[in-house]
């Protein structure tokens, strides 16, 4: 399981690494961090979906009697207050022992489950993938990781701070890019010290810019078999300003959005933007697996 700030994942697979089949994998849009995520705090109502969601997951877990379980939670329940109040519960009431990573141990997990894609090659790639809570950057390649860091700048945070009219004003967006200037500092410079290739989107909004894009051209998309996806670099530019442009109504009338991302989508447009323009990168993929893979991977190596 992965409990992200925006959404819950489970995955219960079956095999090897390199050869595993999926059994269930469900995604639930819990929004933990909603309304609270810059204030530390999970609300009560958000508290309530996620308790609600873990005893669906432990059903589904009882049900086809899984021998190991992982539960990682990452960004919201790292920062808030009563996370431990939350932790506590679920076990309590599931027999589930969640355990909190820091954003080190988040990007390792990335890192993995990323490379069990076989998306990534001898040359450095940049991997984001871009939460409700925060960013993970892994510079590397198929070998190893050469550098890595966590930033507290998810989608939820972004849009909690910059994004309060919608469509959101070209002020709150030069704001925002400032603020993601004083933020990366670190990250300019890592990557000014390596040649990078590609950016490699990890799951998330990838997905939505992907889908939108291929389904507004009449073609069929799943994620289910699509699992790598090359953007053209002015599709994906088009693609995310329309993102920016646009109203609630019209993303929550689109089809390709999923409902947990019809807001989201507009922060992640203006980070991935951003980070395509300030580090000069053109080819930029998108890669369906994320942390929850690589804690897979790890399990069943």
């Amino acid at each position: 399981m992965d409990l992200g700030t925006n959404t819950f994942h489970l995955l219960i697979a079956e095999g090897t690494v390199n050869d595993y089949h999926e059994i269930v994998h469900r995604h639930e849009a819990v929004k933990l961090g909603e309304g609270g995520i810059n204030k530390g705090f999970i609300l009560p109502e958000a508290f309530e979906r996620g308790m609600n969601t873990m005893q669906q997951f432990q059903e589904q877990i009882k049900a086809n009697k899984v021998q190991q379980v992982r539960a990682i939670a990452t960004s919201a329940l790292r920062s808030a207050s009563n996370g431990i109040d939350f932790i506590n519960e679920v076990k309590a009431k599931t027999g589930i022992n969640i355990e909190i990573i820091n954003g080190e141990q988040e990007a390792d997990f990335i890192y993995e489950g990323v490379k069990i894609s076989g998306c990534l090659s001898a040359q450095n790639s940049l991997i984001m993938d871009i939460g409700g809570g925060s960013v993970e950057f892994i510079l590397g390649n198929a070998d190893n990781i050469i550098w890595k860091q966590s930033f507290e700048i998810g989608a939820a945070r972004l849009m909690d701070l910059y994004h309060r009219t919608d469509p959101i004003p070209p002020a709150s967006i030069e704001a925002l890019n400032l603020y993601l200037e004083d933020s990366l500092p670190k990250l300019f410079n890592a990557v000014n010290a390596h040649q990078v290739d590609t950016l490699i989107g990890s799951s998330g909004a990838f997905e939505t810019f992907a889908e939108v894009i291929e389904t507004e051209k009449g073609h069929t998309f799943d994620l289910k078999t699509t699992k790598t996806f090359i953007f053209d670099e002015d599709e994906l530019l088009i693609q995310t300003n329309k993102f920016v442009q646009s109203t609630h109504l019209q993303r929550a009338a689109n089809k390709g959005i999923i409902p947990v991302r019809v807001d989201m989508i507009v922060a992640a447009s203006l980070v991935t933007r951003f980070i395509m323009h300030k580090l000069a990168i053109h080819k930029v993929l998108m890669c369906t697996n994320s942390l929850k893979e690589g804690v897979l991977a790890g399990m069943l190596d």
